[in-house]
This record gives C-alpha cells, structure tokens and sequence, in this order.
C-alpha cells in the first residue's frame, strides 16, 4: 500500500474508502433512484420535462424490445450514436436493463471512424439520431449491426411540438441527409413494441462489461476501454463522497453542455442522478447565444464543462446577466483550466471552478479539487478508495514534493489504483499489459504530488517538447499565452528544430485583431526561460478540438510555419 498522505487533509464527512459493492448492478441501483424519486423531474430537453418514474418506464420498455430481438443477448453491444437527447438515457438503461453492453458512438464520426468502432466492438444493435443515419448506410454491409433502431430529434416531445421540431429539423432547416436501411425501425415503435412484452430477468454481476468506452484515439487507434458496473459504481460512489456535505436530495438543478457520449459526462449524469437531481440536456453547447439563453432558465445549482466551454461563455454576450446565485459547484474536466478562464469566471459569476483528473480508463474520476477550493493549478486530492503514485521511466515511484529542491526531480507518470479502474482493453491484452502494471493504471499523464496531497498534472507524456535536452511541458506556455488580454484560445506544440531538436509553436485565436507574432513573443519572455519561449506563433481563425471541446494538439503541427 501506498501512503495515502491526502486522507489526512479530507474535511471531516468525507471517508477514506467507499464501498463499490452497494449496488448489485448498475440497473439495481437505477431501479432505486427511480423508485425513491419516481415523480421527481428527473431530465429536461428542448422545452420538456420526464421525471424519474416516466424514465423508468420508458427505459424498462426499450430493454423489453430489445430482449425481443433475434439474435440479440446478454452481454451483446448496443452502440449509441446521438447527441444530448431525452432518447440516450432512455436508450442507456433500457440497454443496461437488458443486460447487454452499451457503446457510446460519437455522432460526429465520418464513415471510416464508424465502421471501425462497430467493426472493433462487434455490435450487433444501433440506436442512431437520423440525422447521421446516411452515416451509417454507407458502412452498415461492413459491420455486424443487425438491428438498427432510428430516432428523430423531437421524438419524446408531446404532440403537437414533436411533430413541429421534427418537420423543422428535416424539412426546413434540411439537417437529415437523404438515407435508406432496410428493416430500421423507429424509436417510437421500439418503445410501442416494448410495452407489449414483460422485461425478462436478467441477472448482472458486478464484474460483467457495462461500457466498452471508446478513447478518442488521438495517438494511434482508438481502444475500447472495458467498464465494469463494479468500476462505474464504485466511481459514482467516490464521485458521491466528495459531493456529500453540500447536495441536497431531490432539489439539485445541473446543467449538461457536455456530450453523453463522452465519459466525463457520462458518469457526471449518473452521479447527478443519484441525488435525485434534475438534469438539463444541453444539445448543441457549440450554439453558445442558444445555450446562454437556456442558462437564463434555471436556477442552477450544478454545472460541468471544459476550459473552452468556459471560456466560450465569458465570451458571449449575455452571459453575465445570468443569475449564478444557486450555484454550489461547477466543475471543470477534460483538459486544465487555465488561470486566465477560472479568474475571470470567478469575477463573473461570483463562483469558481472546481478542477477534477480523469481519463477513460478510471471510468473516469481520479481527483478533484473540494467544493469551494479557489483555482490553485492543482487537480486536488485523490478519491476515496484512490491510490496514486510518480513514476519514472523505469516505474520506481518518485517521491511527493515538498517545496524545496527541483520540481523536475518529483515529476514522473502518474499511475492510479483503485475500484475505477478499467478491466482492460477491449481484445488487446497485449496493449492491456503495457497500460496496467502491477494492478496500476499508467494514465499517460505527467505530473506531481505535493506534501499536502494535492495532485498536480503538468503534461500529457507524449505532449511534452524537448528543447535542447530540456522538458517543456505546453500547458505552462498555454497559461501565460491566455493570460494575454489580446489572445482568445491558444495551443501550444513543439516542431523540428535542426539545432535544439525540438522548439515551441504556438497557434492563436486572437481576440485582438491587432495583436502580432512579435508582441506575442515579448510577452513570453517576461514570463517564461529563454527555451520555453515560442519560436513559431501562428495565428488562426478556429482552432481543432475534441467533441468536448479540448484542443488537439497533434493537429497544430500539421501545417508547417
């Protein structure tokens, strides 16, 4: 065992291990929330509203049409591919309940991306929003689906403005190309032909595959990692834990911007919705005057998002109108959030943002910050049941970092240990064994510990540049760049140099049109060592990100300066 120096430093209600084996399965511990809180609003979307019992209802539907299917079984993948809709979670547990495993599908994926994650997790079903069924028709004789399941925008609205979104949605705004698959059957008539049958008993152990959750593949191909209920739980449990001392059952209000498809969002949801809280799906997050708008709705008590969501927000016009006063937590995942954005939303909104650690293969929480903490640039202290630990290349753990000496000497991968962490990789058990070592996760992520148990991340192992035989981590340079009143977004890369190896690019989204390559660099050298300041600085009209918003950073290389 580790020397769990953080417990020591929880407040007071907050325990040191929780119990990941509460809940039997995923489905017992939604049939329990559902029960407790079944005519409590449990999510909203597009103007509407289903409660706790409504979602129960719906979902023990699906799964009964689901059982119904030929050549579909426990244990089978269902892959879902929509964006934030009143249909996925209804879709998530009625696949759950049926005791088969759910793959979430970004919707934005091309063909060749498509086929090859059905292809990979060899599912058999797909409930997918027709605006991207053409997707699929041009794939589908390549993958193993069977059964295609399709859904249109409005289709769990009431009469008469399900019929109106829709018809705006394909005839007006034309955002469903044309499409054909033979023997595709609606989400209408799904949940129809499901009420007709009983839901059969399944019985779900904790250790059988919930999620094959899929890795963006920013390096290489995508990997399946392999979710447990026990992993889901036992996160939703430590995620729980932290949260206790300030939520209230069946009053919380969160605000959803970030895709279900993604795991951050995933397990937030759930989390969510243990307390009873009433969830409000954002579809579109990228239409931010539309979003801002529905945030002028809601007393909201709960928000997630990422650094350029953010920093988005406090960019369009309205957004400090907003009324924050419910506010207990908004919590920031998914890449660090920069000084810059977490100051100024601070002085906005009069909250702060809590900053968390995860990663796909932790299902995904590791630590986070506790509630109220100002931005410190830590991820804060490691969940309860965690274990984590700095090692070198050579897996000798490093140890904490007690503010003397160099950080460097400190700074290693960070590797997790505890009930959230994934079986492994989906058929790659070679790739699982170079990733779990001695019943530790290496995330990949470098970074160090601090003698009051605070995590701090200070770079993506592959991410870091090497100048002249020196680490230069791009997130250091991101933060100061963003501190530059002229500059909107930036990311930070590091390109062929013929005398130091490597040298630092950076590329801009000004917010200053005015602003030039040479104020850019003067800036930086007031606030960084000579071989961490930008040779290159390019300036750009958008910048290549991830569905939820983090910059790509392997894209900025691309073109050459």
């Amino acid at each position: 065992m580790t020397n769990k120096i953080w417990i020591e430093h929880y407040p007071v209600g907050i325990p040191a291990e929780i119990d990941p084996d509460l809940f039997g399965s995923i489905p017992d511990m939604m049939e329990k929330i559902t029960t407790r809180f079944a005519d409590k609003p449990a999510y909203h979307n597009l103007g509407y509203t289903i409660s706790y019992g409504t979602l129960d209802e719906l979902s023990r539907d699906f799964a009964a049409f689901l059982q119904g299917l030929p050549n579909l079984g426990k244990g089978d993948r269902v892959a879902v591919m929509a964006p934030n809709l009143l249909q996925y979670p209804v879709a998530l547990f009625g696949i759950l309940r049926a005791g088969m495993t759910v793959v979430t599908v970004n919707p934005l994926y091309t063909p060749r991306e498509l086929v090859f994650q059905l292809k990979d997790a060899g599912a058999k079903a797909i409930v997918i929003l027709e605006n991207f069924a053409n997707t699929l028709q041009q794939v589908i004789e390549g993958t193993p689906i069977e059964h295609v399941i399709t859904t249109q925008i409005g289709d769990l609205l009431p009469i008469p403005k399900r019929w109106i979104v829709n018809l705006i949605i394909k005839k007006i705004r034309k955002m469903v190309p044309a499409w054909r698959i033979d023997g595709a059957v609606t989400f209408r008539s799904a949940l129809d032909r499901g009420a007709a049958r009983p839901l059969k008993p399944i019985e779900i152990t904790r250790e059988e595959t919930a999620f094959l959750q899929y890795t963006g593949g920013t390096t290489g191909v995508p990997k399946g990692a392999v979710l447990t209920h026990r992993n889901i739980l036992a996160n939703l449990e430590q995620t729980g834990a932290w949260v206790s001392l300030s939520f209230k059952e069946g009053t919380e209000i969160a605000i959803t911007p970030l895709p279900m498809y993604h795991i951050f969002c995933l397990t937030a949801t759930l989390s969510f919705m243990k307390w009873g809280s009433l969830i409000v799906l954002i579809t579109n997050p990228r239409d931010l005057p539309a979003f801002v708008k529905e945030l002028g709705r809601w007393k909201f008590s709960i928000m997630s998002g990422v650094n350029t969501l953010f920093n988005g927000l406090l960019n369009t016009p309205g957004f400090d109108r907003i009324d924050f006063s419910a506010v207990k937590v908004v919590v920031g995942g998914g890449a660090a959030v920069q000084k810059s954005v977490a100051e100024r939303w601070q002085q906005v909104t009069g909250s702060g943002i809590t900053e968390a650690y995860g990663l796909t293969e932790a299902s995904p929480g590791v630590s986070a910050n506790l509630l109220g903490t100002p931005w410190n640039g830590s991820v804060g202290l490691p969940f309860p049941s965690t274990d984590v630990s700095i090692r070198d290349d050579s897996f000798n753990a490093l140890p904490v970092w007690t503010g003397e000496g160099e950080i460097e000497n400190h700074t290693g991968e960070i590797c997790v240990r505890g009930p959230q962490v994934m079986k492994g990789y989906w058929e790659k058990p070679e790739e699982t064994a170079t990733t779990i070592q001695d019943g530790w996760l290496k995330t990949g992520d470098i970074g160090y510990l601090s003698a009051d148990g605070r995590l701090t991340i200070t770079d993506r192992k592959k991410d870091v540049i090497l100048v002249s035989g020196f680490s230069v981590y791009p997130s250091e340079i991101e933060n100061v760049i963003a501190m530059h009143p002229g500059v909107l977004e930036c990311g930070v890369v590091g390109v062929p140099d013929e005398k130091s190896g490597e040298t630092v690019k950076a590329v801009i989204l000004k917010k200053d049109p005015n602003l030039t390559r040479e104020a850019v660099i003067q800036y930086c050298k007031t606030q960084l060592t000579h071989y961490k300041v930008p040779r290159h600085v390019e300036f750009r009209e958008t910048l290549p990100k991830t569905p939820i918003g983090k910059i790509l950073r392997r894209k900025l290389s691309d073109d050459k300066q």
